[in-house]
């Protein structure tokens, strides 16, 4: 999922949004996708191909330099790599086949996971594991395992990690009179509405932008506070069970209305600068709590922002305050393309790049994402940087949630983030009959893609 700028939104929910059909197209083509094979000689000379997202200048540098620390180690293997590559992009290469076709590929797209398993196009990785005495049960996050695999196929393994928490302006802190960030979602109420300073008819700062369609805020990534599960042991989606879809909506609702209602926070949305740029919204002032990623650390040390800022946990549900440390999972995936015919060398690479410590501590503080395995987050080589350490917290706290595999990808996230949409403008009036509804809609359209 991932993890620095200028990938962020695409990570989750882009691609889906304006990619699906053409990804569920390519996938419902590959029944058969093209044959590689797990014969060659991982000592041969041999050139391998690497397609990934990355695409920033630090982030391609830190590519590059793990690519050399692998040559290194296998004089015999060259790799070619390739970034900013999208899944679609992929899935095409990998329908057509031949010797254009990449043999290790990334996605920062965990949604795909169960249809790359499903479908064959990514090479279950659980014989290649086994032969080289890797134990991915110690090796990596039970969390992240989870975001790999599909119906008890492994067909890739977490190749660093995204944990989402709150970064917050101390200055603006400071003039409110509050003396540390919110820790439940009744404090997170009270400092947003203190912090929130009008002008006119508009406001000056907003303590917080509840908008589901602003920035890094998809539902699913704030949700996670609420431990919430999605699917039942039979696949069953169960949204409307429990109480924690209603009370996670019911929450987002009151915010809006304290902070003024939809109508101005919308129209003070469409006031903010892209993302990506420096006139990003936290960055200028206009925002002083705000849901991201640990890569926006690097991005506000590049810009200079000019005030005091720090990071923590986002707050959690009143009777859930034992869980405050928790946050929402995601991160990049990589598996070995079922057309190569060099799967065992793709292998090395594939293991280097993902279980390897010093390689894996090396790439995370490159680019400020989280370590993937669980010796390297244990590694005292790893950036040491408050900021950033809050992140790791996340990431190894035991509460923390990713989303689980389906078998058409993240069409069940894109459905709840449209209905929060309507939730957020006031269009849903009887939540529990609207997330009934919801519960229908995911489970007839997993049912629709499996026949």
């Amino acid at each position: 999922m991932p993890r620095t700028p200028g990938r962020r939104t695409p990570a989750v929910l882009m691609p889906l949004l304006a990619g699906a059909g053409l990804l569920l197209s390519a996938l419902a083509g590959c029944a058969n996708p093209g044959t590689g094979s797990a014969d060659d000689d991982p000592a041969a000379p041999v050139t391998l191909k690497f397609w990934h997202g990355w695409s920033e200048k630090k982030e391609l540098a830190a590519v590059n330099a793990s690519i050399a620390r692998f040559e290194k180690l296998h004089p015999n293997i060259r790799v070619k790599s390739t970034g900013n590559v999208t899944d679609a992009t992929v899935n095409q290469a990998l329908r057509a086949g031949g010797s254009d076709a990449p043999d290790v590929v990334s996605s920062f797209t965990t949604n795909n996971v169960g249809q790359y398993c499903s479908s064959g196009m990514w090479v279950d990785l659980d014989p290649f594991l086994r032969k080289t005495g890797v134990d991915k049960e110690r090796t990596f996050p039970a969390t992240l395992l989870d975001y790999t695999r599909y119906e008890g196929k492994q067909c890739a393994l977490p190749l660093l990690a995204d944990a989402y928490g709150m970064y917050y302006n101390k200055d603006a802190f400071e003039r409110a009179g509050i003396t540390r960030p919110p820790r439940t979602m009744s404090e997170f109420k009270r400092d947003a509405v203190k912090l929130t300073e009008r002008a006119g008819g508009s406001y000056r700062q907003l303590g917080y932008m509840p908008d589901f369609r602003f920035y890094q805020n998809s539902p699913d990534r704030l949700f996670a506070q609420w431990g919430p599960r999605y699917f039942d042991e039979k696949g069953k989606a169960r949204l409307a069970e429990g109480g924690a879809a209603k009370e996670f909506l019911t929450v987002q609702r009151d915010l809006i209305s304290a902070l003024g209602g939809y109508g101005p926070l919308e129209t003070f949305r469409t006031t903010f600068g892209d993302e990506m740029s420096s006139q990003n919204a936290f960055l200028t002032g206009k925002v002083a709590m705000h849901l991201d990623g640990s890569w926006r650390g690097l991005m506000l040390d590049d810009t200079k922002a000019p005030f005091r800022w720090g990071t923590a946990p986002m707050p959690v549900p009143d009777d859930q305050a034992d869980t405050y440390g928790r946050g929402y999972l995601t991160g990049t995936v990589a598996g070995i393309a079922h057309s190569s015919k060099h799967q065992n060398a793709a292998w090395e690479l594939l293991k280097f790049l993902t279980t390897d410590t010093d390689q894996v501590v090396a790439f995370a503080n490159a680019i400020h994402n989280v370590p993937s395995t669980k010796a390297a987050l244990a590694s005292p080589k790893l950036d040491a940087d408050p900021a950033f350490r809050t992140f790791i917290d996340i990431a190894q706290n035991r509460h923390s949630v990713g989303m689980p595999p389906s078998v058409n990808g993240g069409q069940y996230i894109v459905a709840l983030q449209d209905f929060s949409y309507d939730v957020e403008a006031g269009r849903v009036h009887d939540l529990d009959k609207g997330l009934r509804a919801l519960d229908r809609q995911i489970d007839d359209d997993n049912l629709q893609s499996r026949d």
